[in-house]
């Protein structure tokens, strides 16, 4: 069996001849450590950074460890702002931090000398003026959001390509959270809940549109689709549950009826932090399948998910990451925890995030031959 086969089999409960070694990528910080070390070559390190996932760098990167493939391989048209706004320095304060309008027009404090989510200072989608002269001429579906070259290519790999391939189907609510921040798209649902629906159906009718078309034009055998949201933290959702599934339900229930309509079954989601009180509307309107399923502070598992939903739920992640700034003795105890989880089926683990500054080339080796004596 190919990588490809394992996938499809796992998810749909059927036996396979192993169990693929999965990847999330790294921190760049993590590759220029590694690079420094000795461990991969300056050129990959710069490859990753400047390519990412799936990438010629992450391949290599990915051999040089263990790993057989990266999950976050997937092809996508630009979903998002279309063109971006162009980043610029508003101004530079005192202790020397950049208060900066960046791509999607959210203004952030930028310190270069700390490697963190930017601090949220306000948006530039101040209102319905603003939204409909600056953000909604770039969230129009138009061709030209597809390129067109990369997605040939890819058709010509179709048949012979041996690892999994997703198509992306963009972001409902996280992406809005970017335009205008956590604090602000909270406002907004109260202050002007014609233009929150707003926003939020117009987000949705381009990715749905732009996904249509990519799978109307171009005869690539998908499997599975893909959405990106980030909207919780440790304690929780970053909006309210019933508000989501109000707002945002449907949406992706129009979209994963479409992918089901060209033979596409398994839909995953990454959302980091503790998702529990949003799975119930994924579930509802068409997404089966969670990432990277954190394991935190707060212990996310599959387990309490497959007993609380059954078969309907799969998972691909839930390896915790802070094992690999321990020793082997932290490694051989999480393959031992994922065991069960593996055995349940449906399920395939994967690094919890992007693999951290703080791991040991060496451990994260170690991972990988362990998981394949034990899964192998």
């Amino acid at each position: 069996m190919n990588n490809r086969q394992r996938v499809n089999a796992i998810l749909h409960f059927q036996p396979c001849d192993r169990v693929p070694a999965v990847a999330f990528g790294y921190w760049n910080e993590t590759v220029d450590k590694w690079a420094q070390e000795g461990h991969i070559t300056p050129d990959e390190a710069l490859g990753y950074r400047q390519m990412g996932d799936g990438s010629p760098a992450d391949v290599s990167i990915m051999q040089r460890l263990g790993f057989d493939f990266n999950w976050s391989n997937c092809l996508s048209g630009n979903n998002t702002l279309h063109p971006p706004f162009v980043p610029e320095v508003l101004r530079v304060e005192a202790s020397g931090a950049k208060v900066m309008r960046n791509h999607e027009g959210l203004i952030v404090r930028v310190h270069d000398d700390i490697v963190s989510i930017p601090s949220e200072i306000g948006t530039s989608l101040t209102g319905r003026e603003a939204w409909e002269t600056l953000y909604l001429p770039r969230l129009r579906f138009s061709p030209d959001r597809v390129d067109h070259a990369h997605f040939k290519r890819m058709e010509a790999l179709d048949d012979i390509r041996d690892i999994p391939l997703g198509l992306h189907l963009g972001s409902l609510y996280g992406f809005i959270r970017n335009l205008l921040g956590v604090e602000e798209l909270a406002y907004l649902e109260v202050d002007d809940e014609e233009l929150y629906q707003e926003i939020i159906d117009t987000v949705a009718d381009m990715c749905f549109q732009l996904a249509d078309y990519i799978l109307r034009t171009y005869k690539i055998h998908f499997d599975y689709a893909h959405f990106w949201e980030d909207i919780c933290f440790k304690n929780g959702p970053l909006v309210s549950p019933r508000t989501f599934d109000r707002f945002v339900g449907r949406h992706y229930k129009r979209l994963t009826d479409l992918v089901h309509a060209h033979g596409i079954d398994i839909v995953s989601l990454d959302c980091d932090g503790c998702i529990d009180a949003l799975i119930p509307t994924w579930l509802h309107n068409g997404v089966n399948t969670m990432f990277p399923i954190e394991v935190g502070t707060w212990n996310a598992s599959i387990a309490p998910w497959r007993q609380q939903y059954g078969k309907s739920l799969r998972g691909v992640g839930g390896v915790d990451k802070r094992v690999f700034a321990g020793d082997k003795q932290a490694v051989e105890q999480e393959i031992e925890r994922l065991k069960p989880l593996v055995d349940a089926g449906g399920f395939i683990p994967c690094i919890d995030h992007r693999i951290p500054p703080d791991a040991h080339f060496a451990l994260v080796q170690y991972y990988c031959e362990c998981f394949r004596k034990a899964f192998g």
